[in-house]
């Protein structure tokens, strides 16, 4: 099975260079499935319905998110129809809207768990460990027929990352961090088959802090006041992943870092 995982997508600069470049990569690496990360897609903070329906009417086929996933106060009963393809952190406290994890079916009736979970290390919230509810999700899943499993920790520490991929090494087809919005240069596959990538990086404007305006970040750090950041503008940056993996084994076989500048 052929994957593409784009990283955090960030506003609309980020969707629009989704949507434009989308059609060059789809015909290079003709993808069965396309993921995404959505956390950001709406003025840098949250999802909408109408931006996730821009980016599917483009190409993505589903999401995972992060921390900013209830921003939006809007998308909130979305996020139970699960038919919309919007999954949130599965270690966010029990009754929080959305759910953590869905199997879905590609094209060519393949079908791939997608696991979303937070990290706890810098965060500013007390998650559930992401380490137990990946065990407790693989559990409920293991007499499931299936050709791929993709966990999405979004989180900031690496090492908590890298730590979680080997913890799921040879249980998991890949294991793709999110959140930094900073592209790290360690895509590998581990000894079992399961590829990592400490972060996968952002679609969001090149000349930036993280898809954001420069002038008010820099500001903020300088006066430790506090200020409103707003979505810069300008050719943007496209970070995702390649993954090839064996449908019968769930391994992945192989990972290529994507990197383009989108004008």
């Amino acid at each position: 099975m052929r994957t593409l995982f784009i990283g955090d997508i960030v506003g609309r600069p980020g969707r629009q260079a989704t949507v434009k470049i989308l059609p060059k990569l789809k015909q290079k690496y003709s993808p069965d499935l396309i993921l995404a990360n959505a956390e950001n897609v709406s003025h840098g903070r949250g999802i909408t319905e109408e931006s996730i329906k821009e980016l599917t009417k483009g190409g993505v086929n589903f999401f995972t998110s992060g921390n900013h996933i209830f921003a939006q106060a809007a998308i909130l009963p979305k996020l139970e129809d699960k038919k919309f393809p919007v999954i949130r952190p599965a270690n966010f406290p029990p009754g929080n809207p959305g759910r953590g994890f869905q199997v879905i079916e590609t094209a060519m009736m393949q079908s791939v768990l997608i696991i979303n979970l937070m990290g706890r290390v810098f965060m500013r919230h007390n998650y559930d460990c992401p380490f137990r509810i990946l065990d407790q999700i693989l559990n409920e899943h293991k007499t499931t027929p299936l050709s791929a499993i993709f966990v999405d920790i979004h989180g900031e520490a690496t090492s908590e990352k890298i730590a979680l991929a080997n913890y799921a090494d040879g249980r998991v087809s890949a294991v793709l961090g999110t959140h930094t919005h900073v592209p790290t240069a360690d895509a590998q596959i581990f000894e079992k088959g399961t590829a990592y990538i400490s972060d996968v990086g952002m679609v969001g404007v090149k000349d930036s802090v993280i898809g954001v305006v420069k002038e008010p970040i820099i500001r903020g750090f300088l006066t430790q006041m506090p200020f409103k950041y707003e979505v810069a503008d300008g050719p943007v940056t496209f970070n995702a992943v390649y993954i090839e993996t064996d449908d019968a084994t769930k391994k992945t076989e192989k990972i290529e870092q994507i990197i383009e500048i989108v004008e």
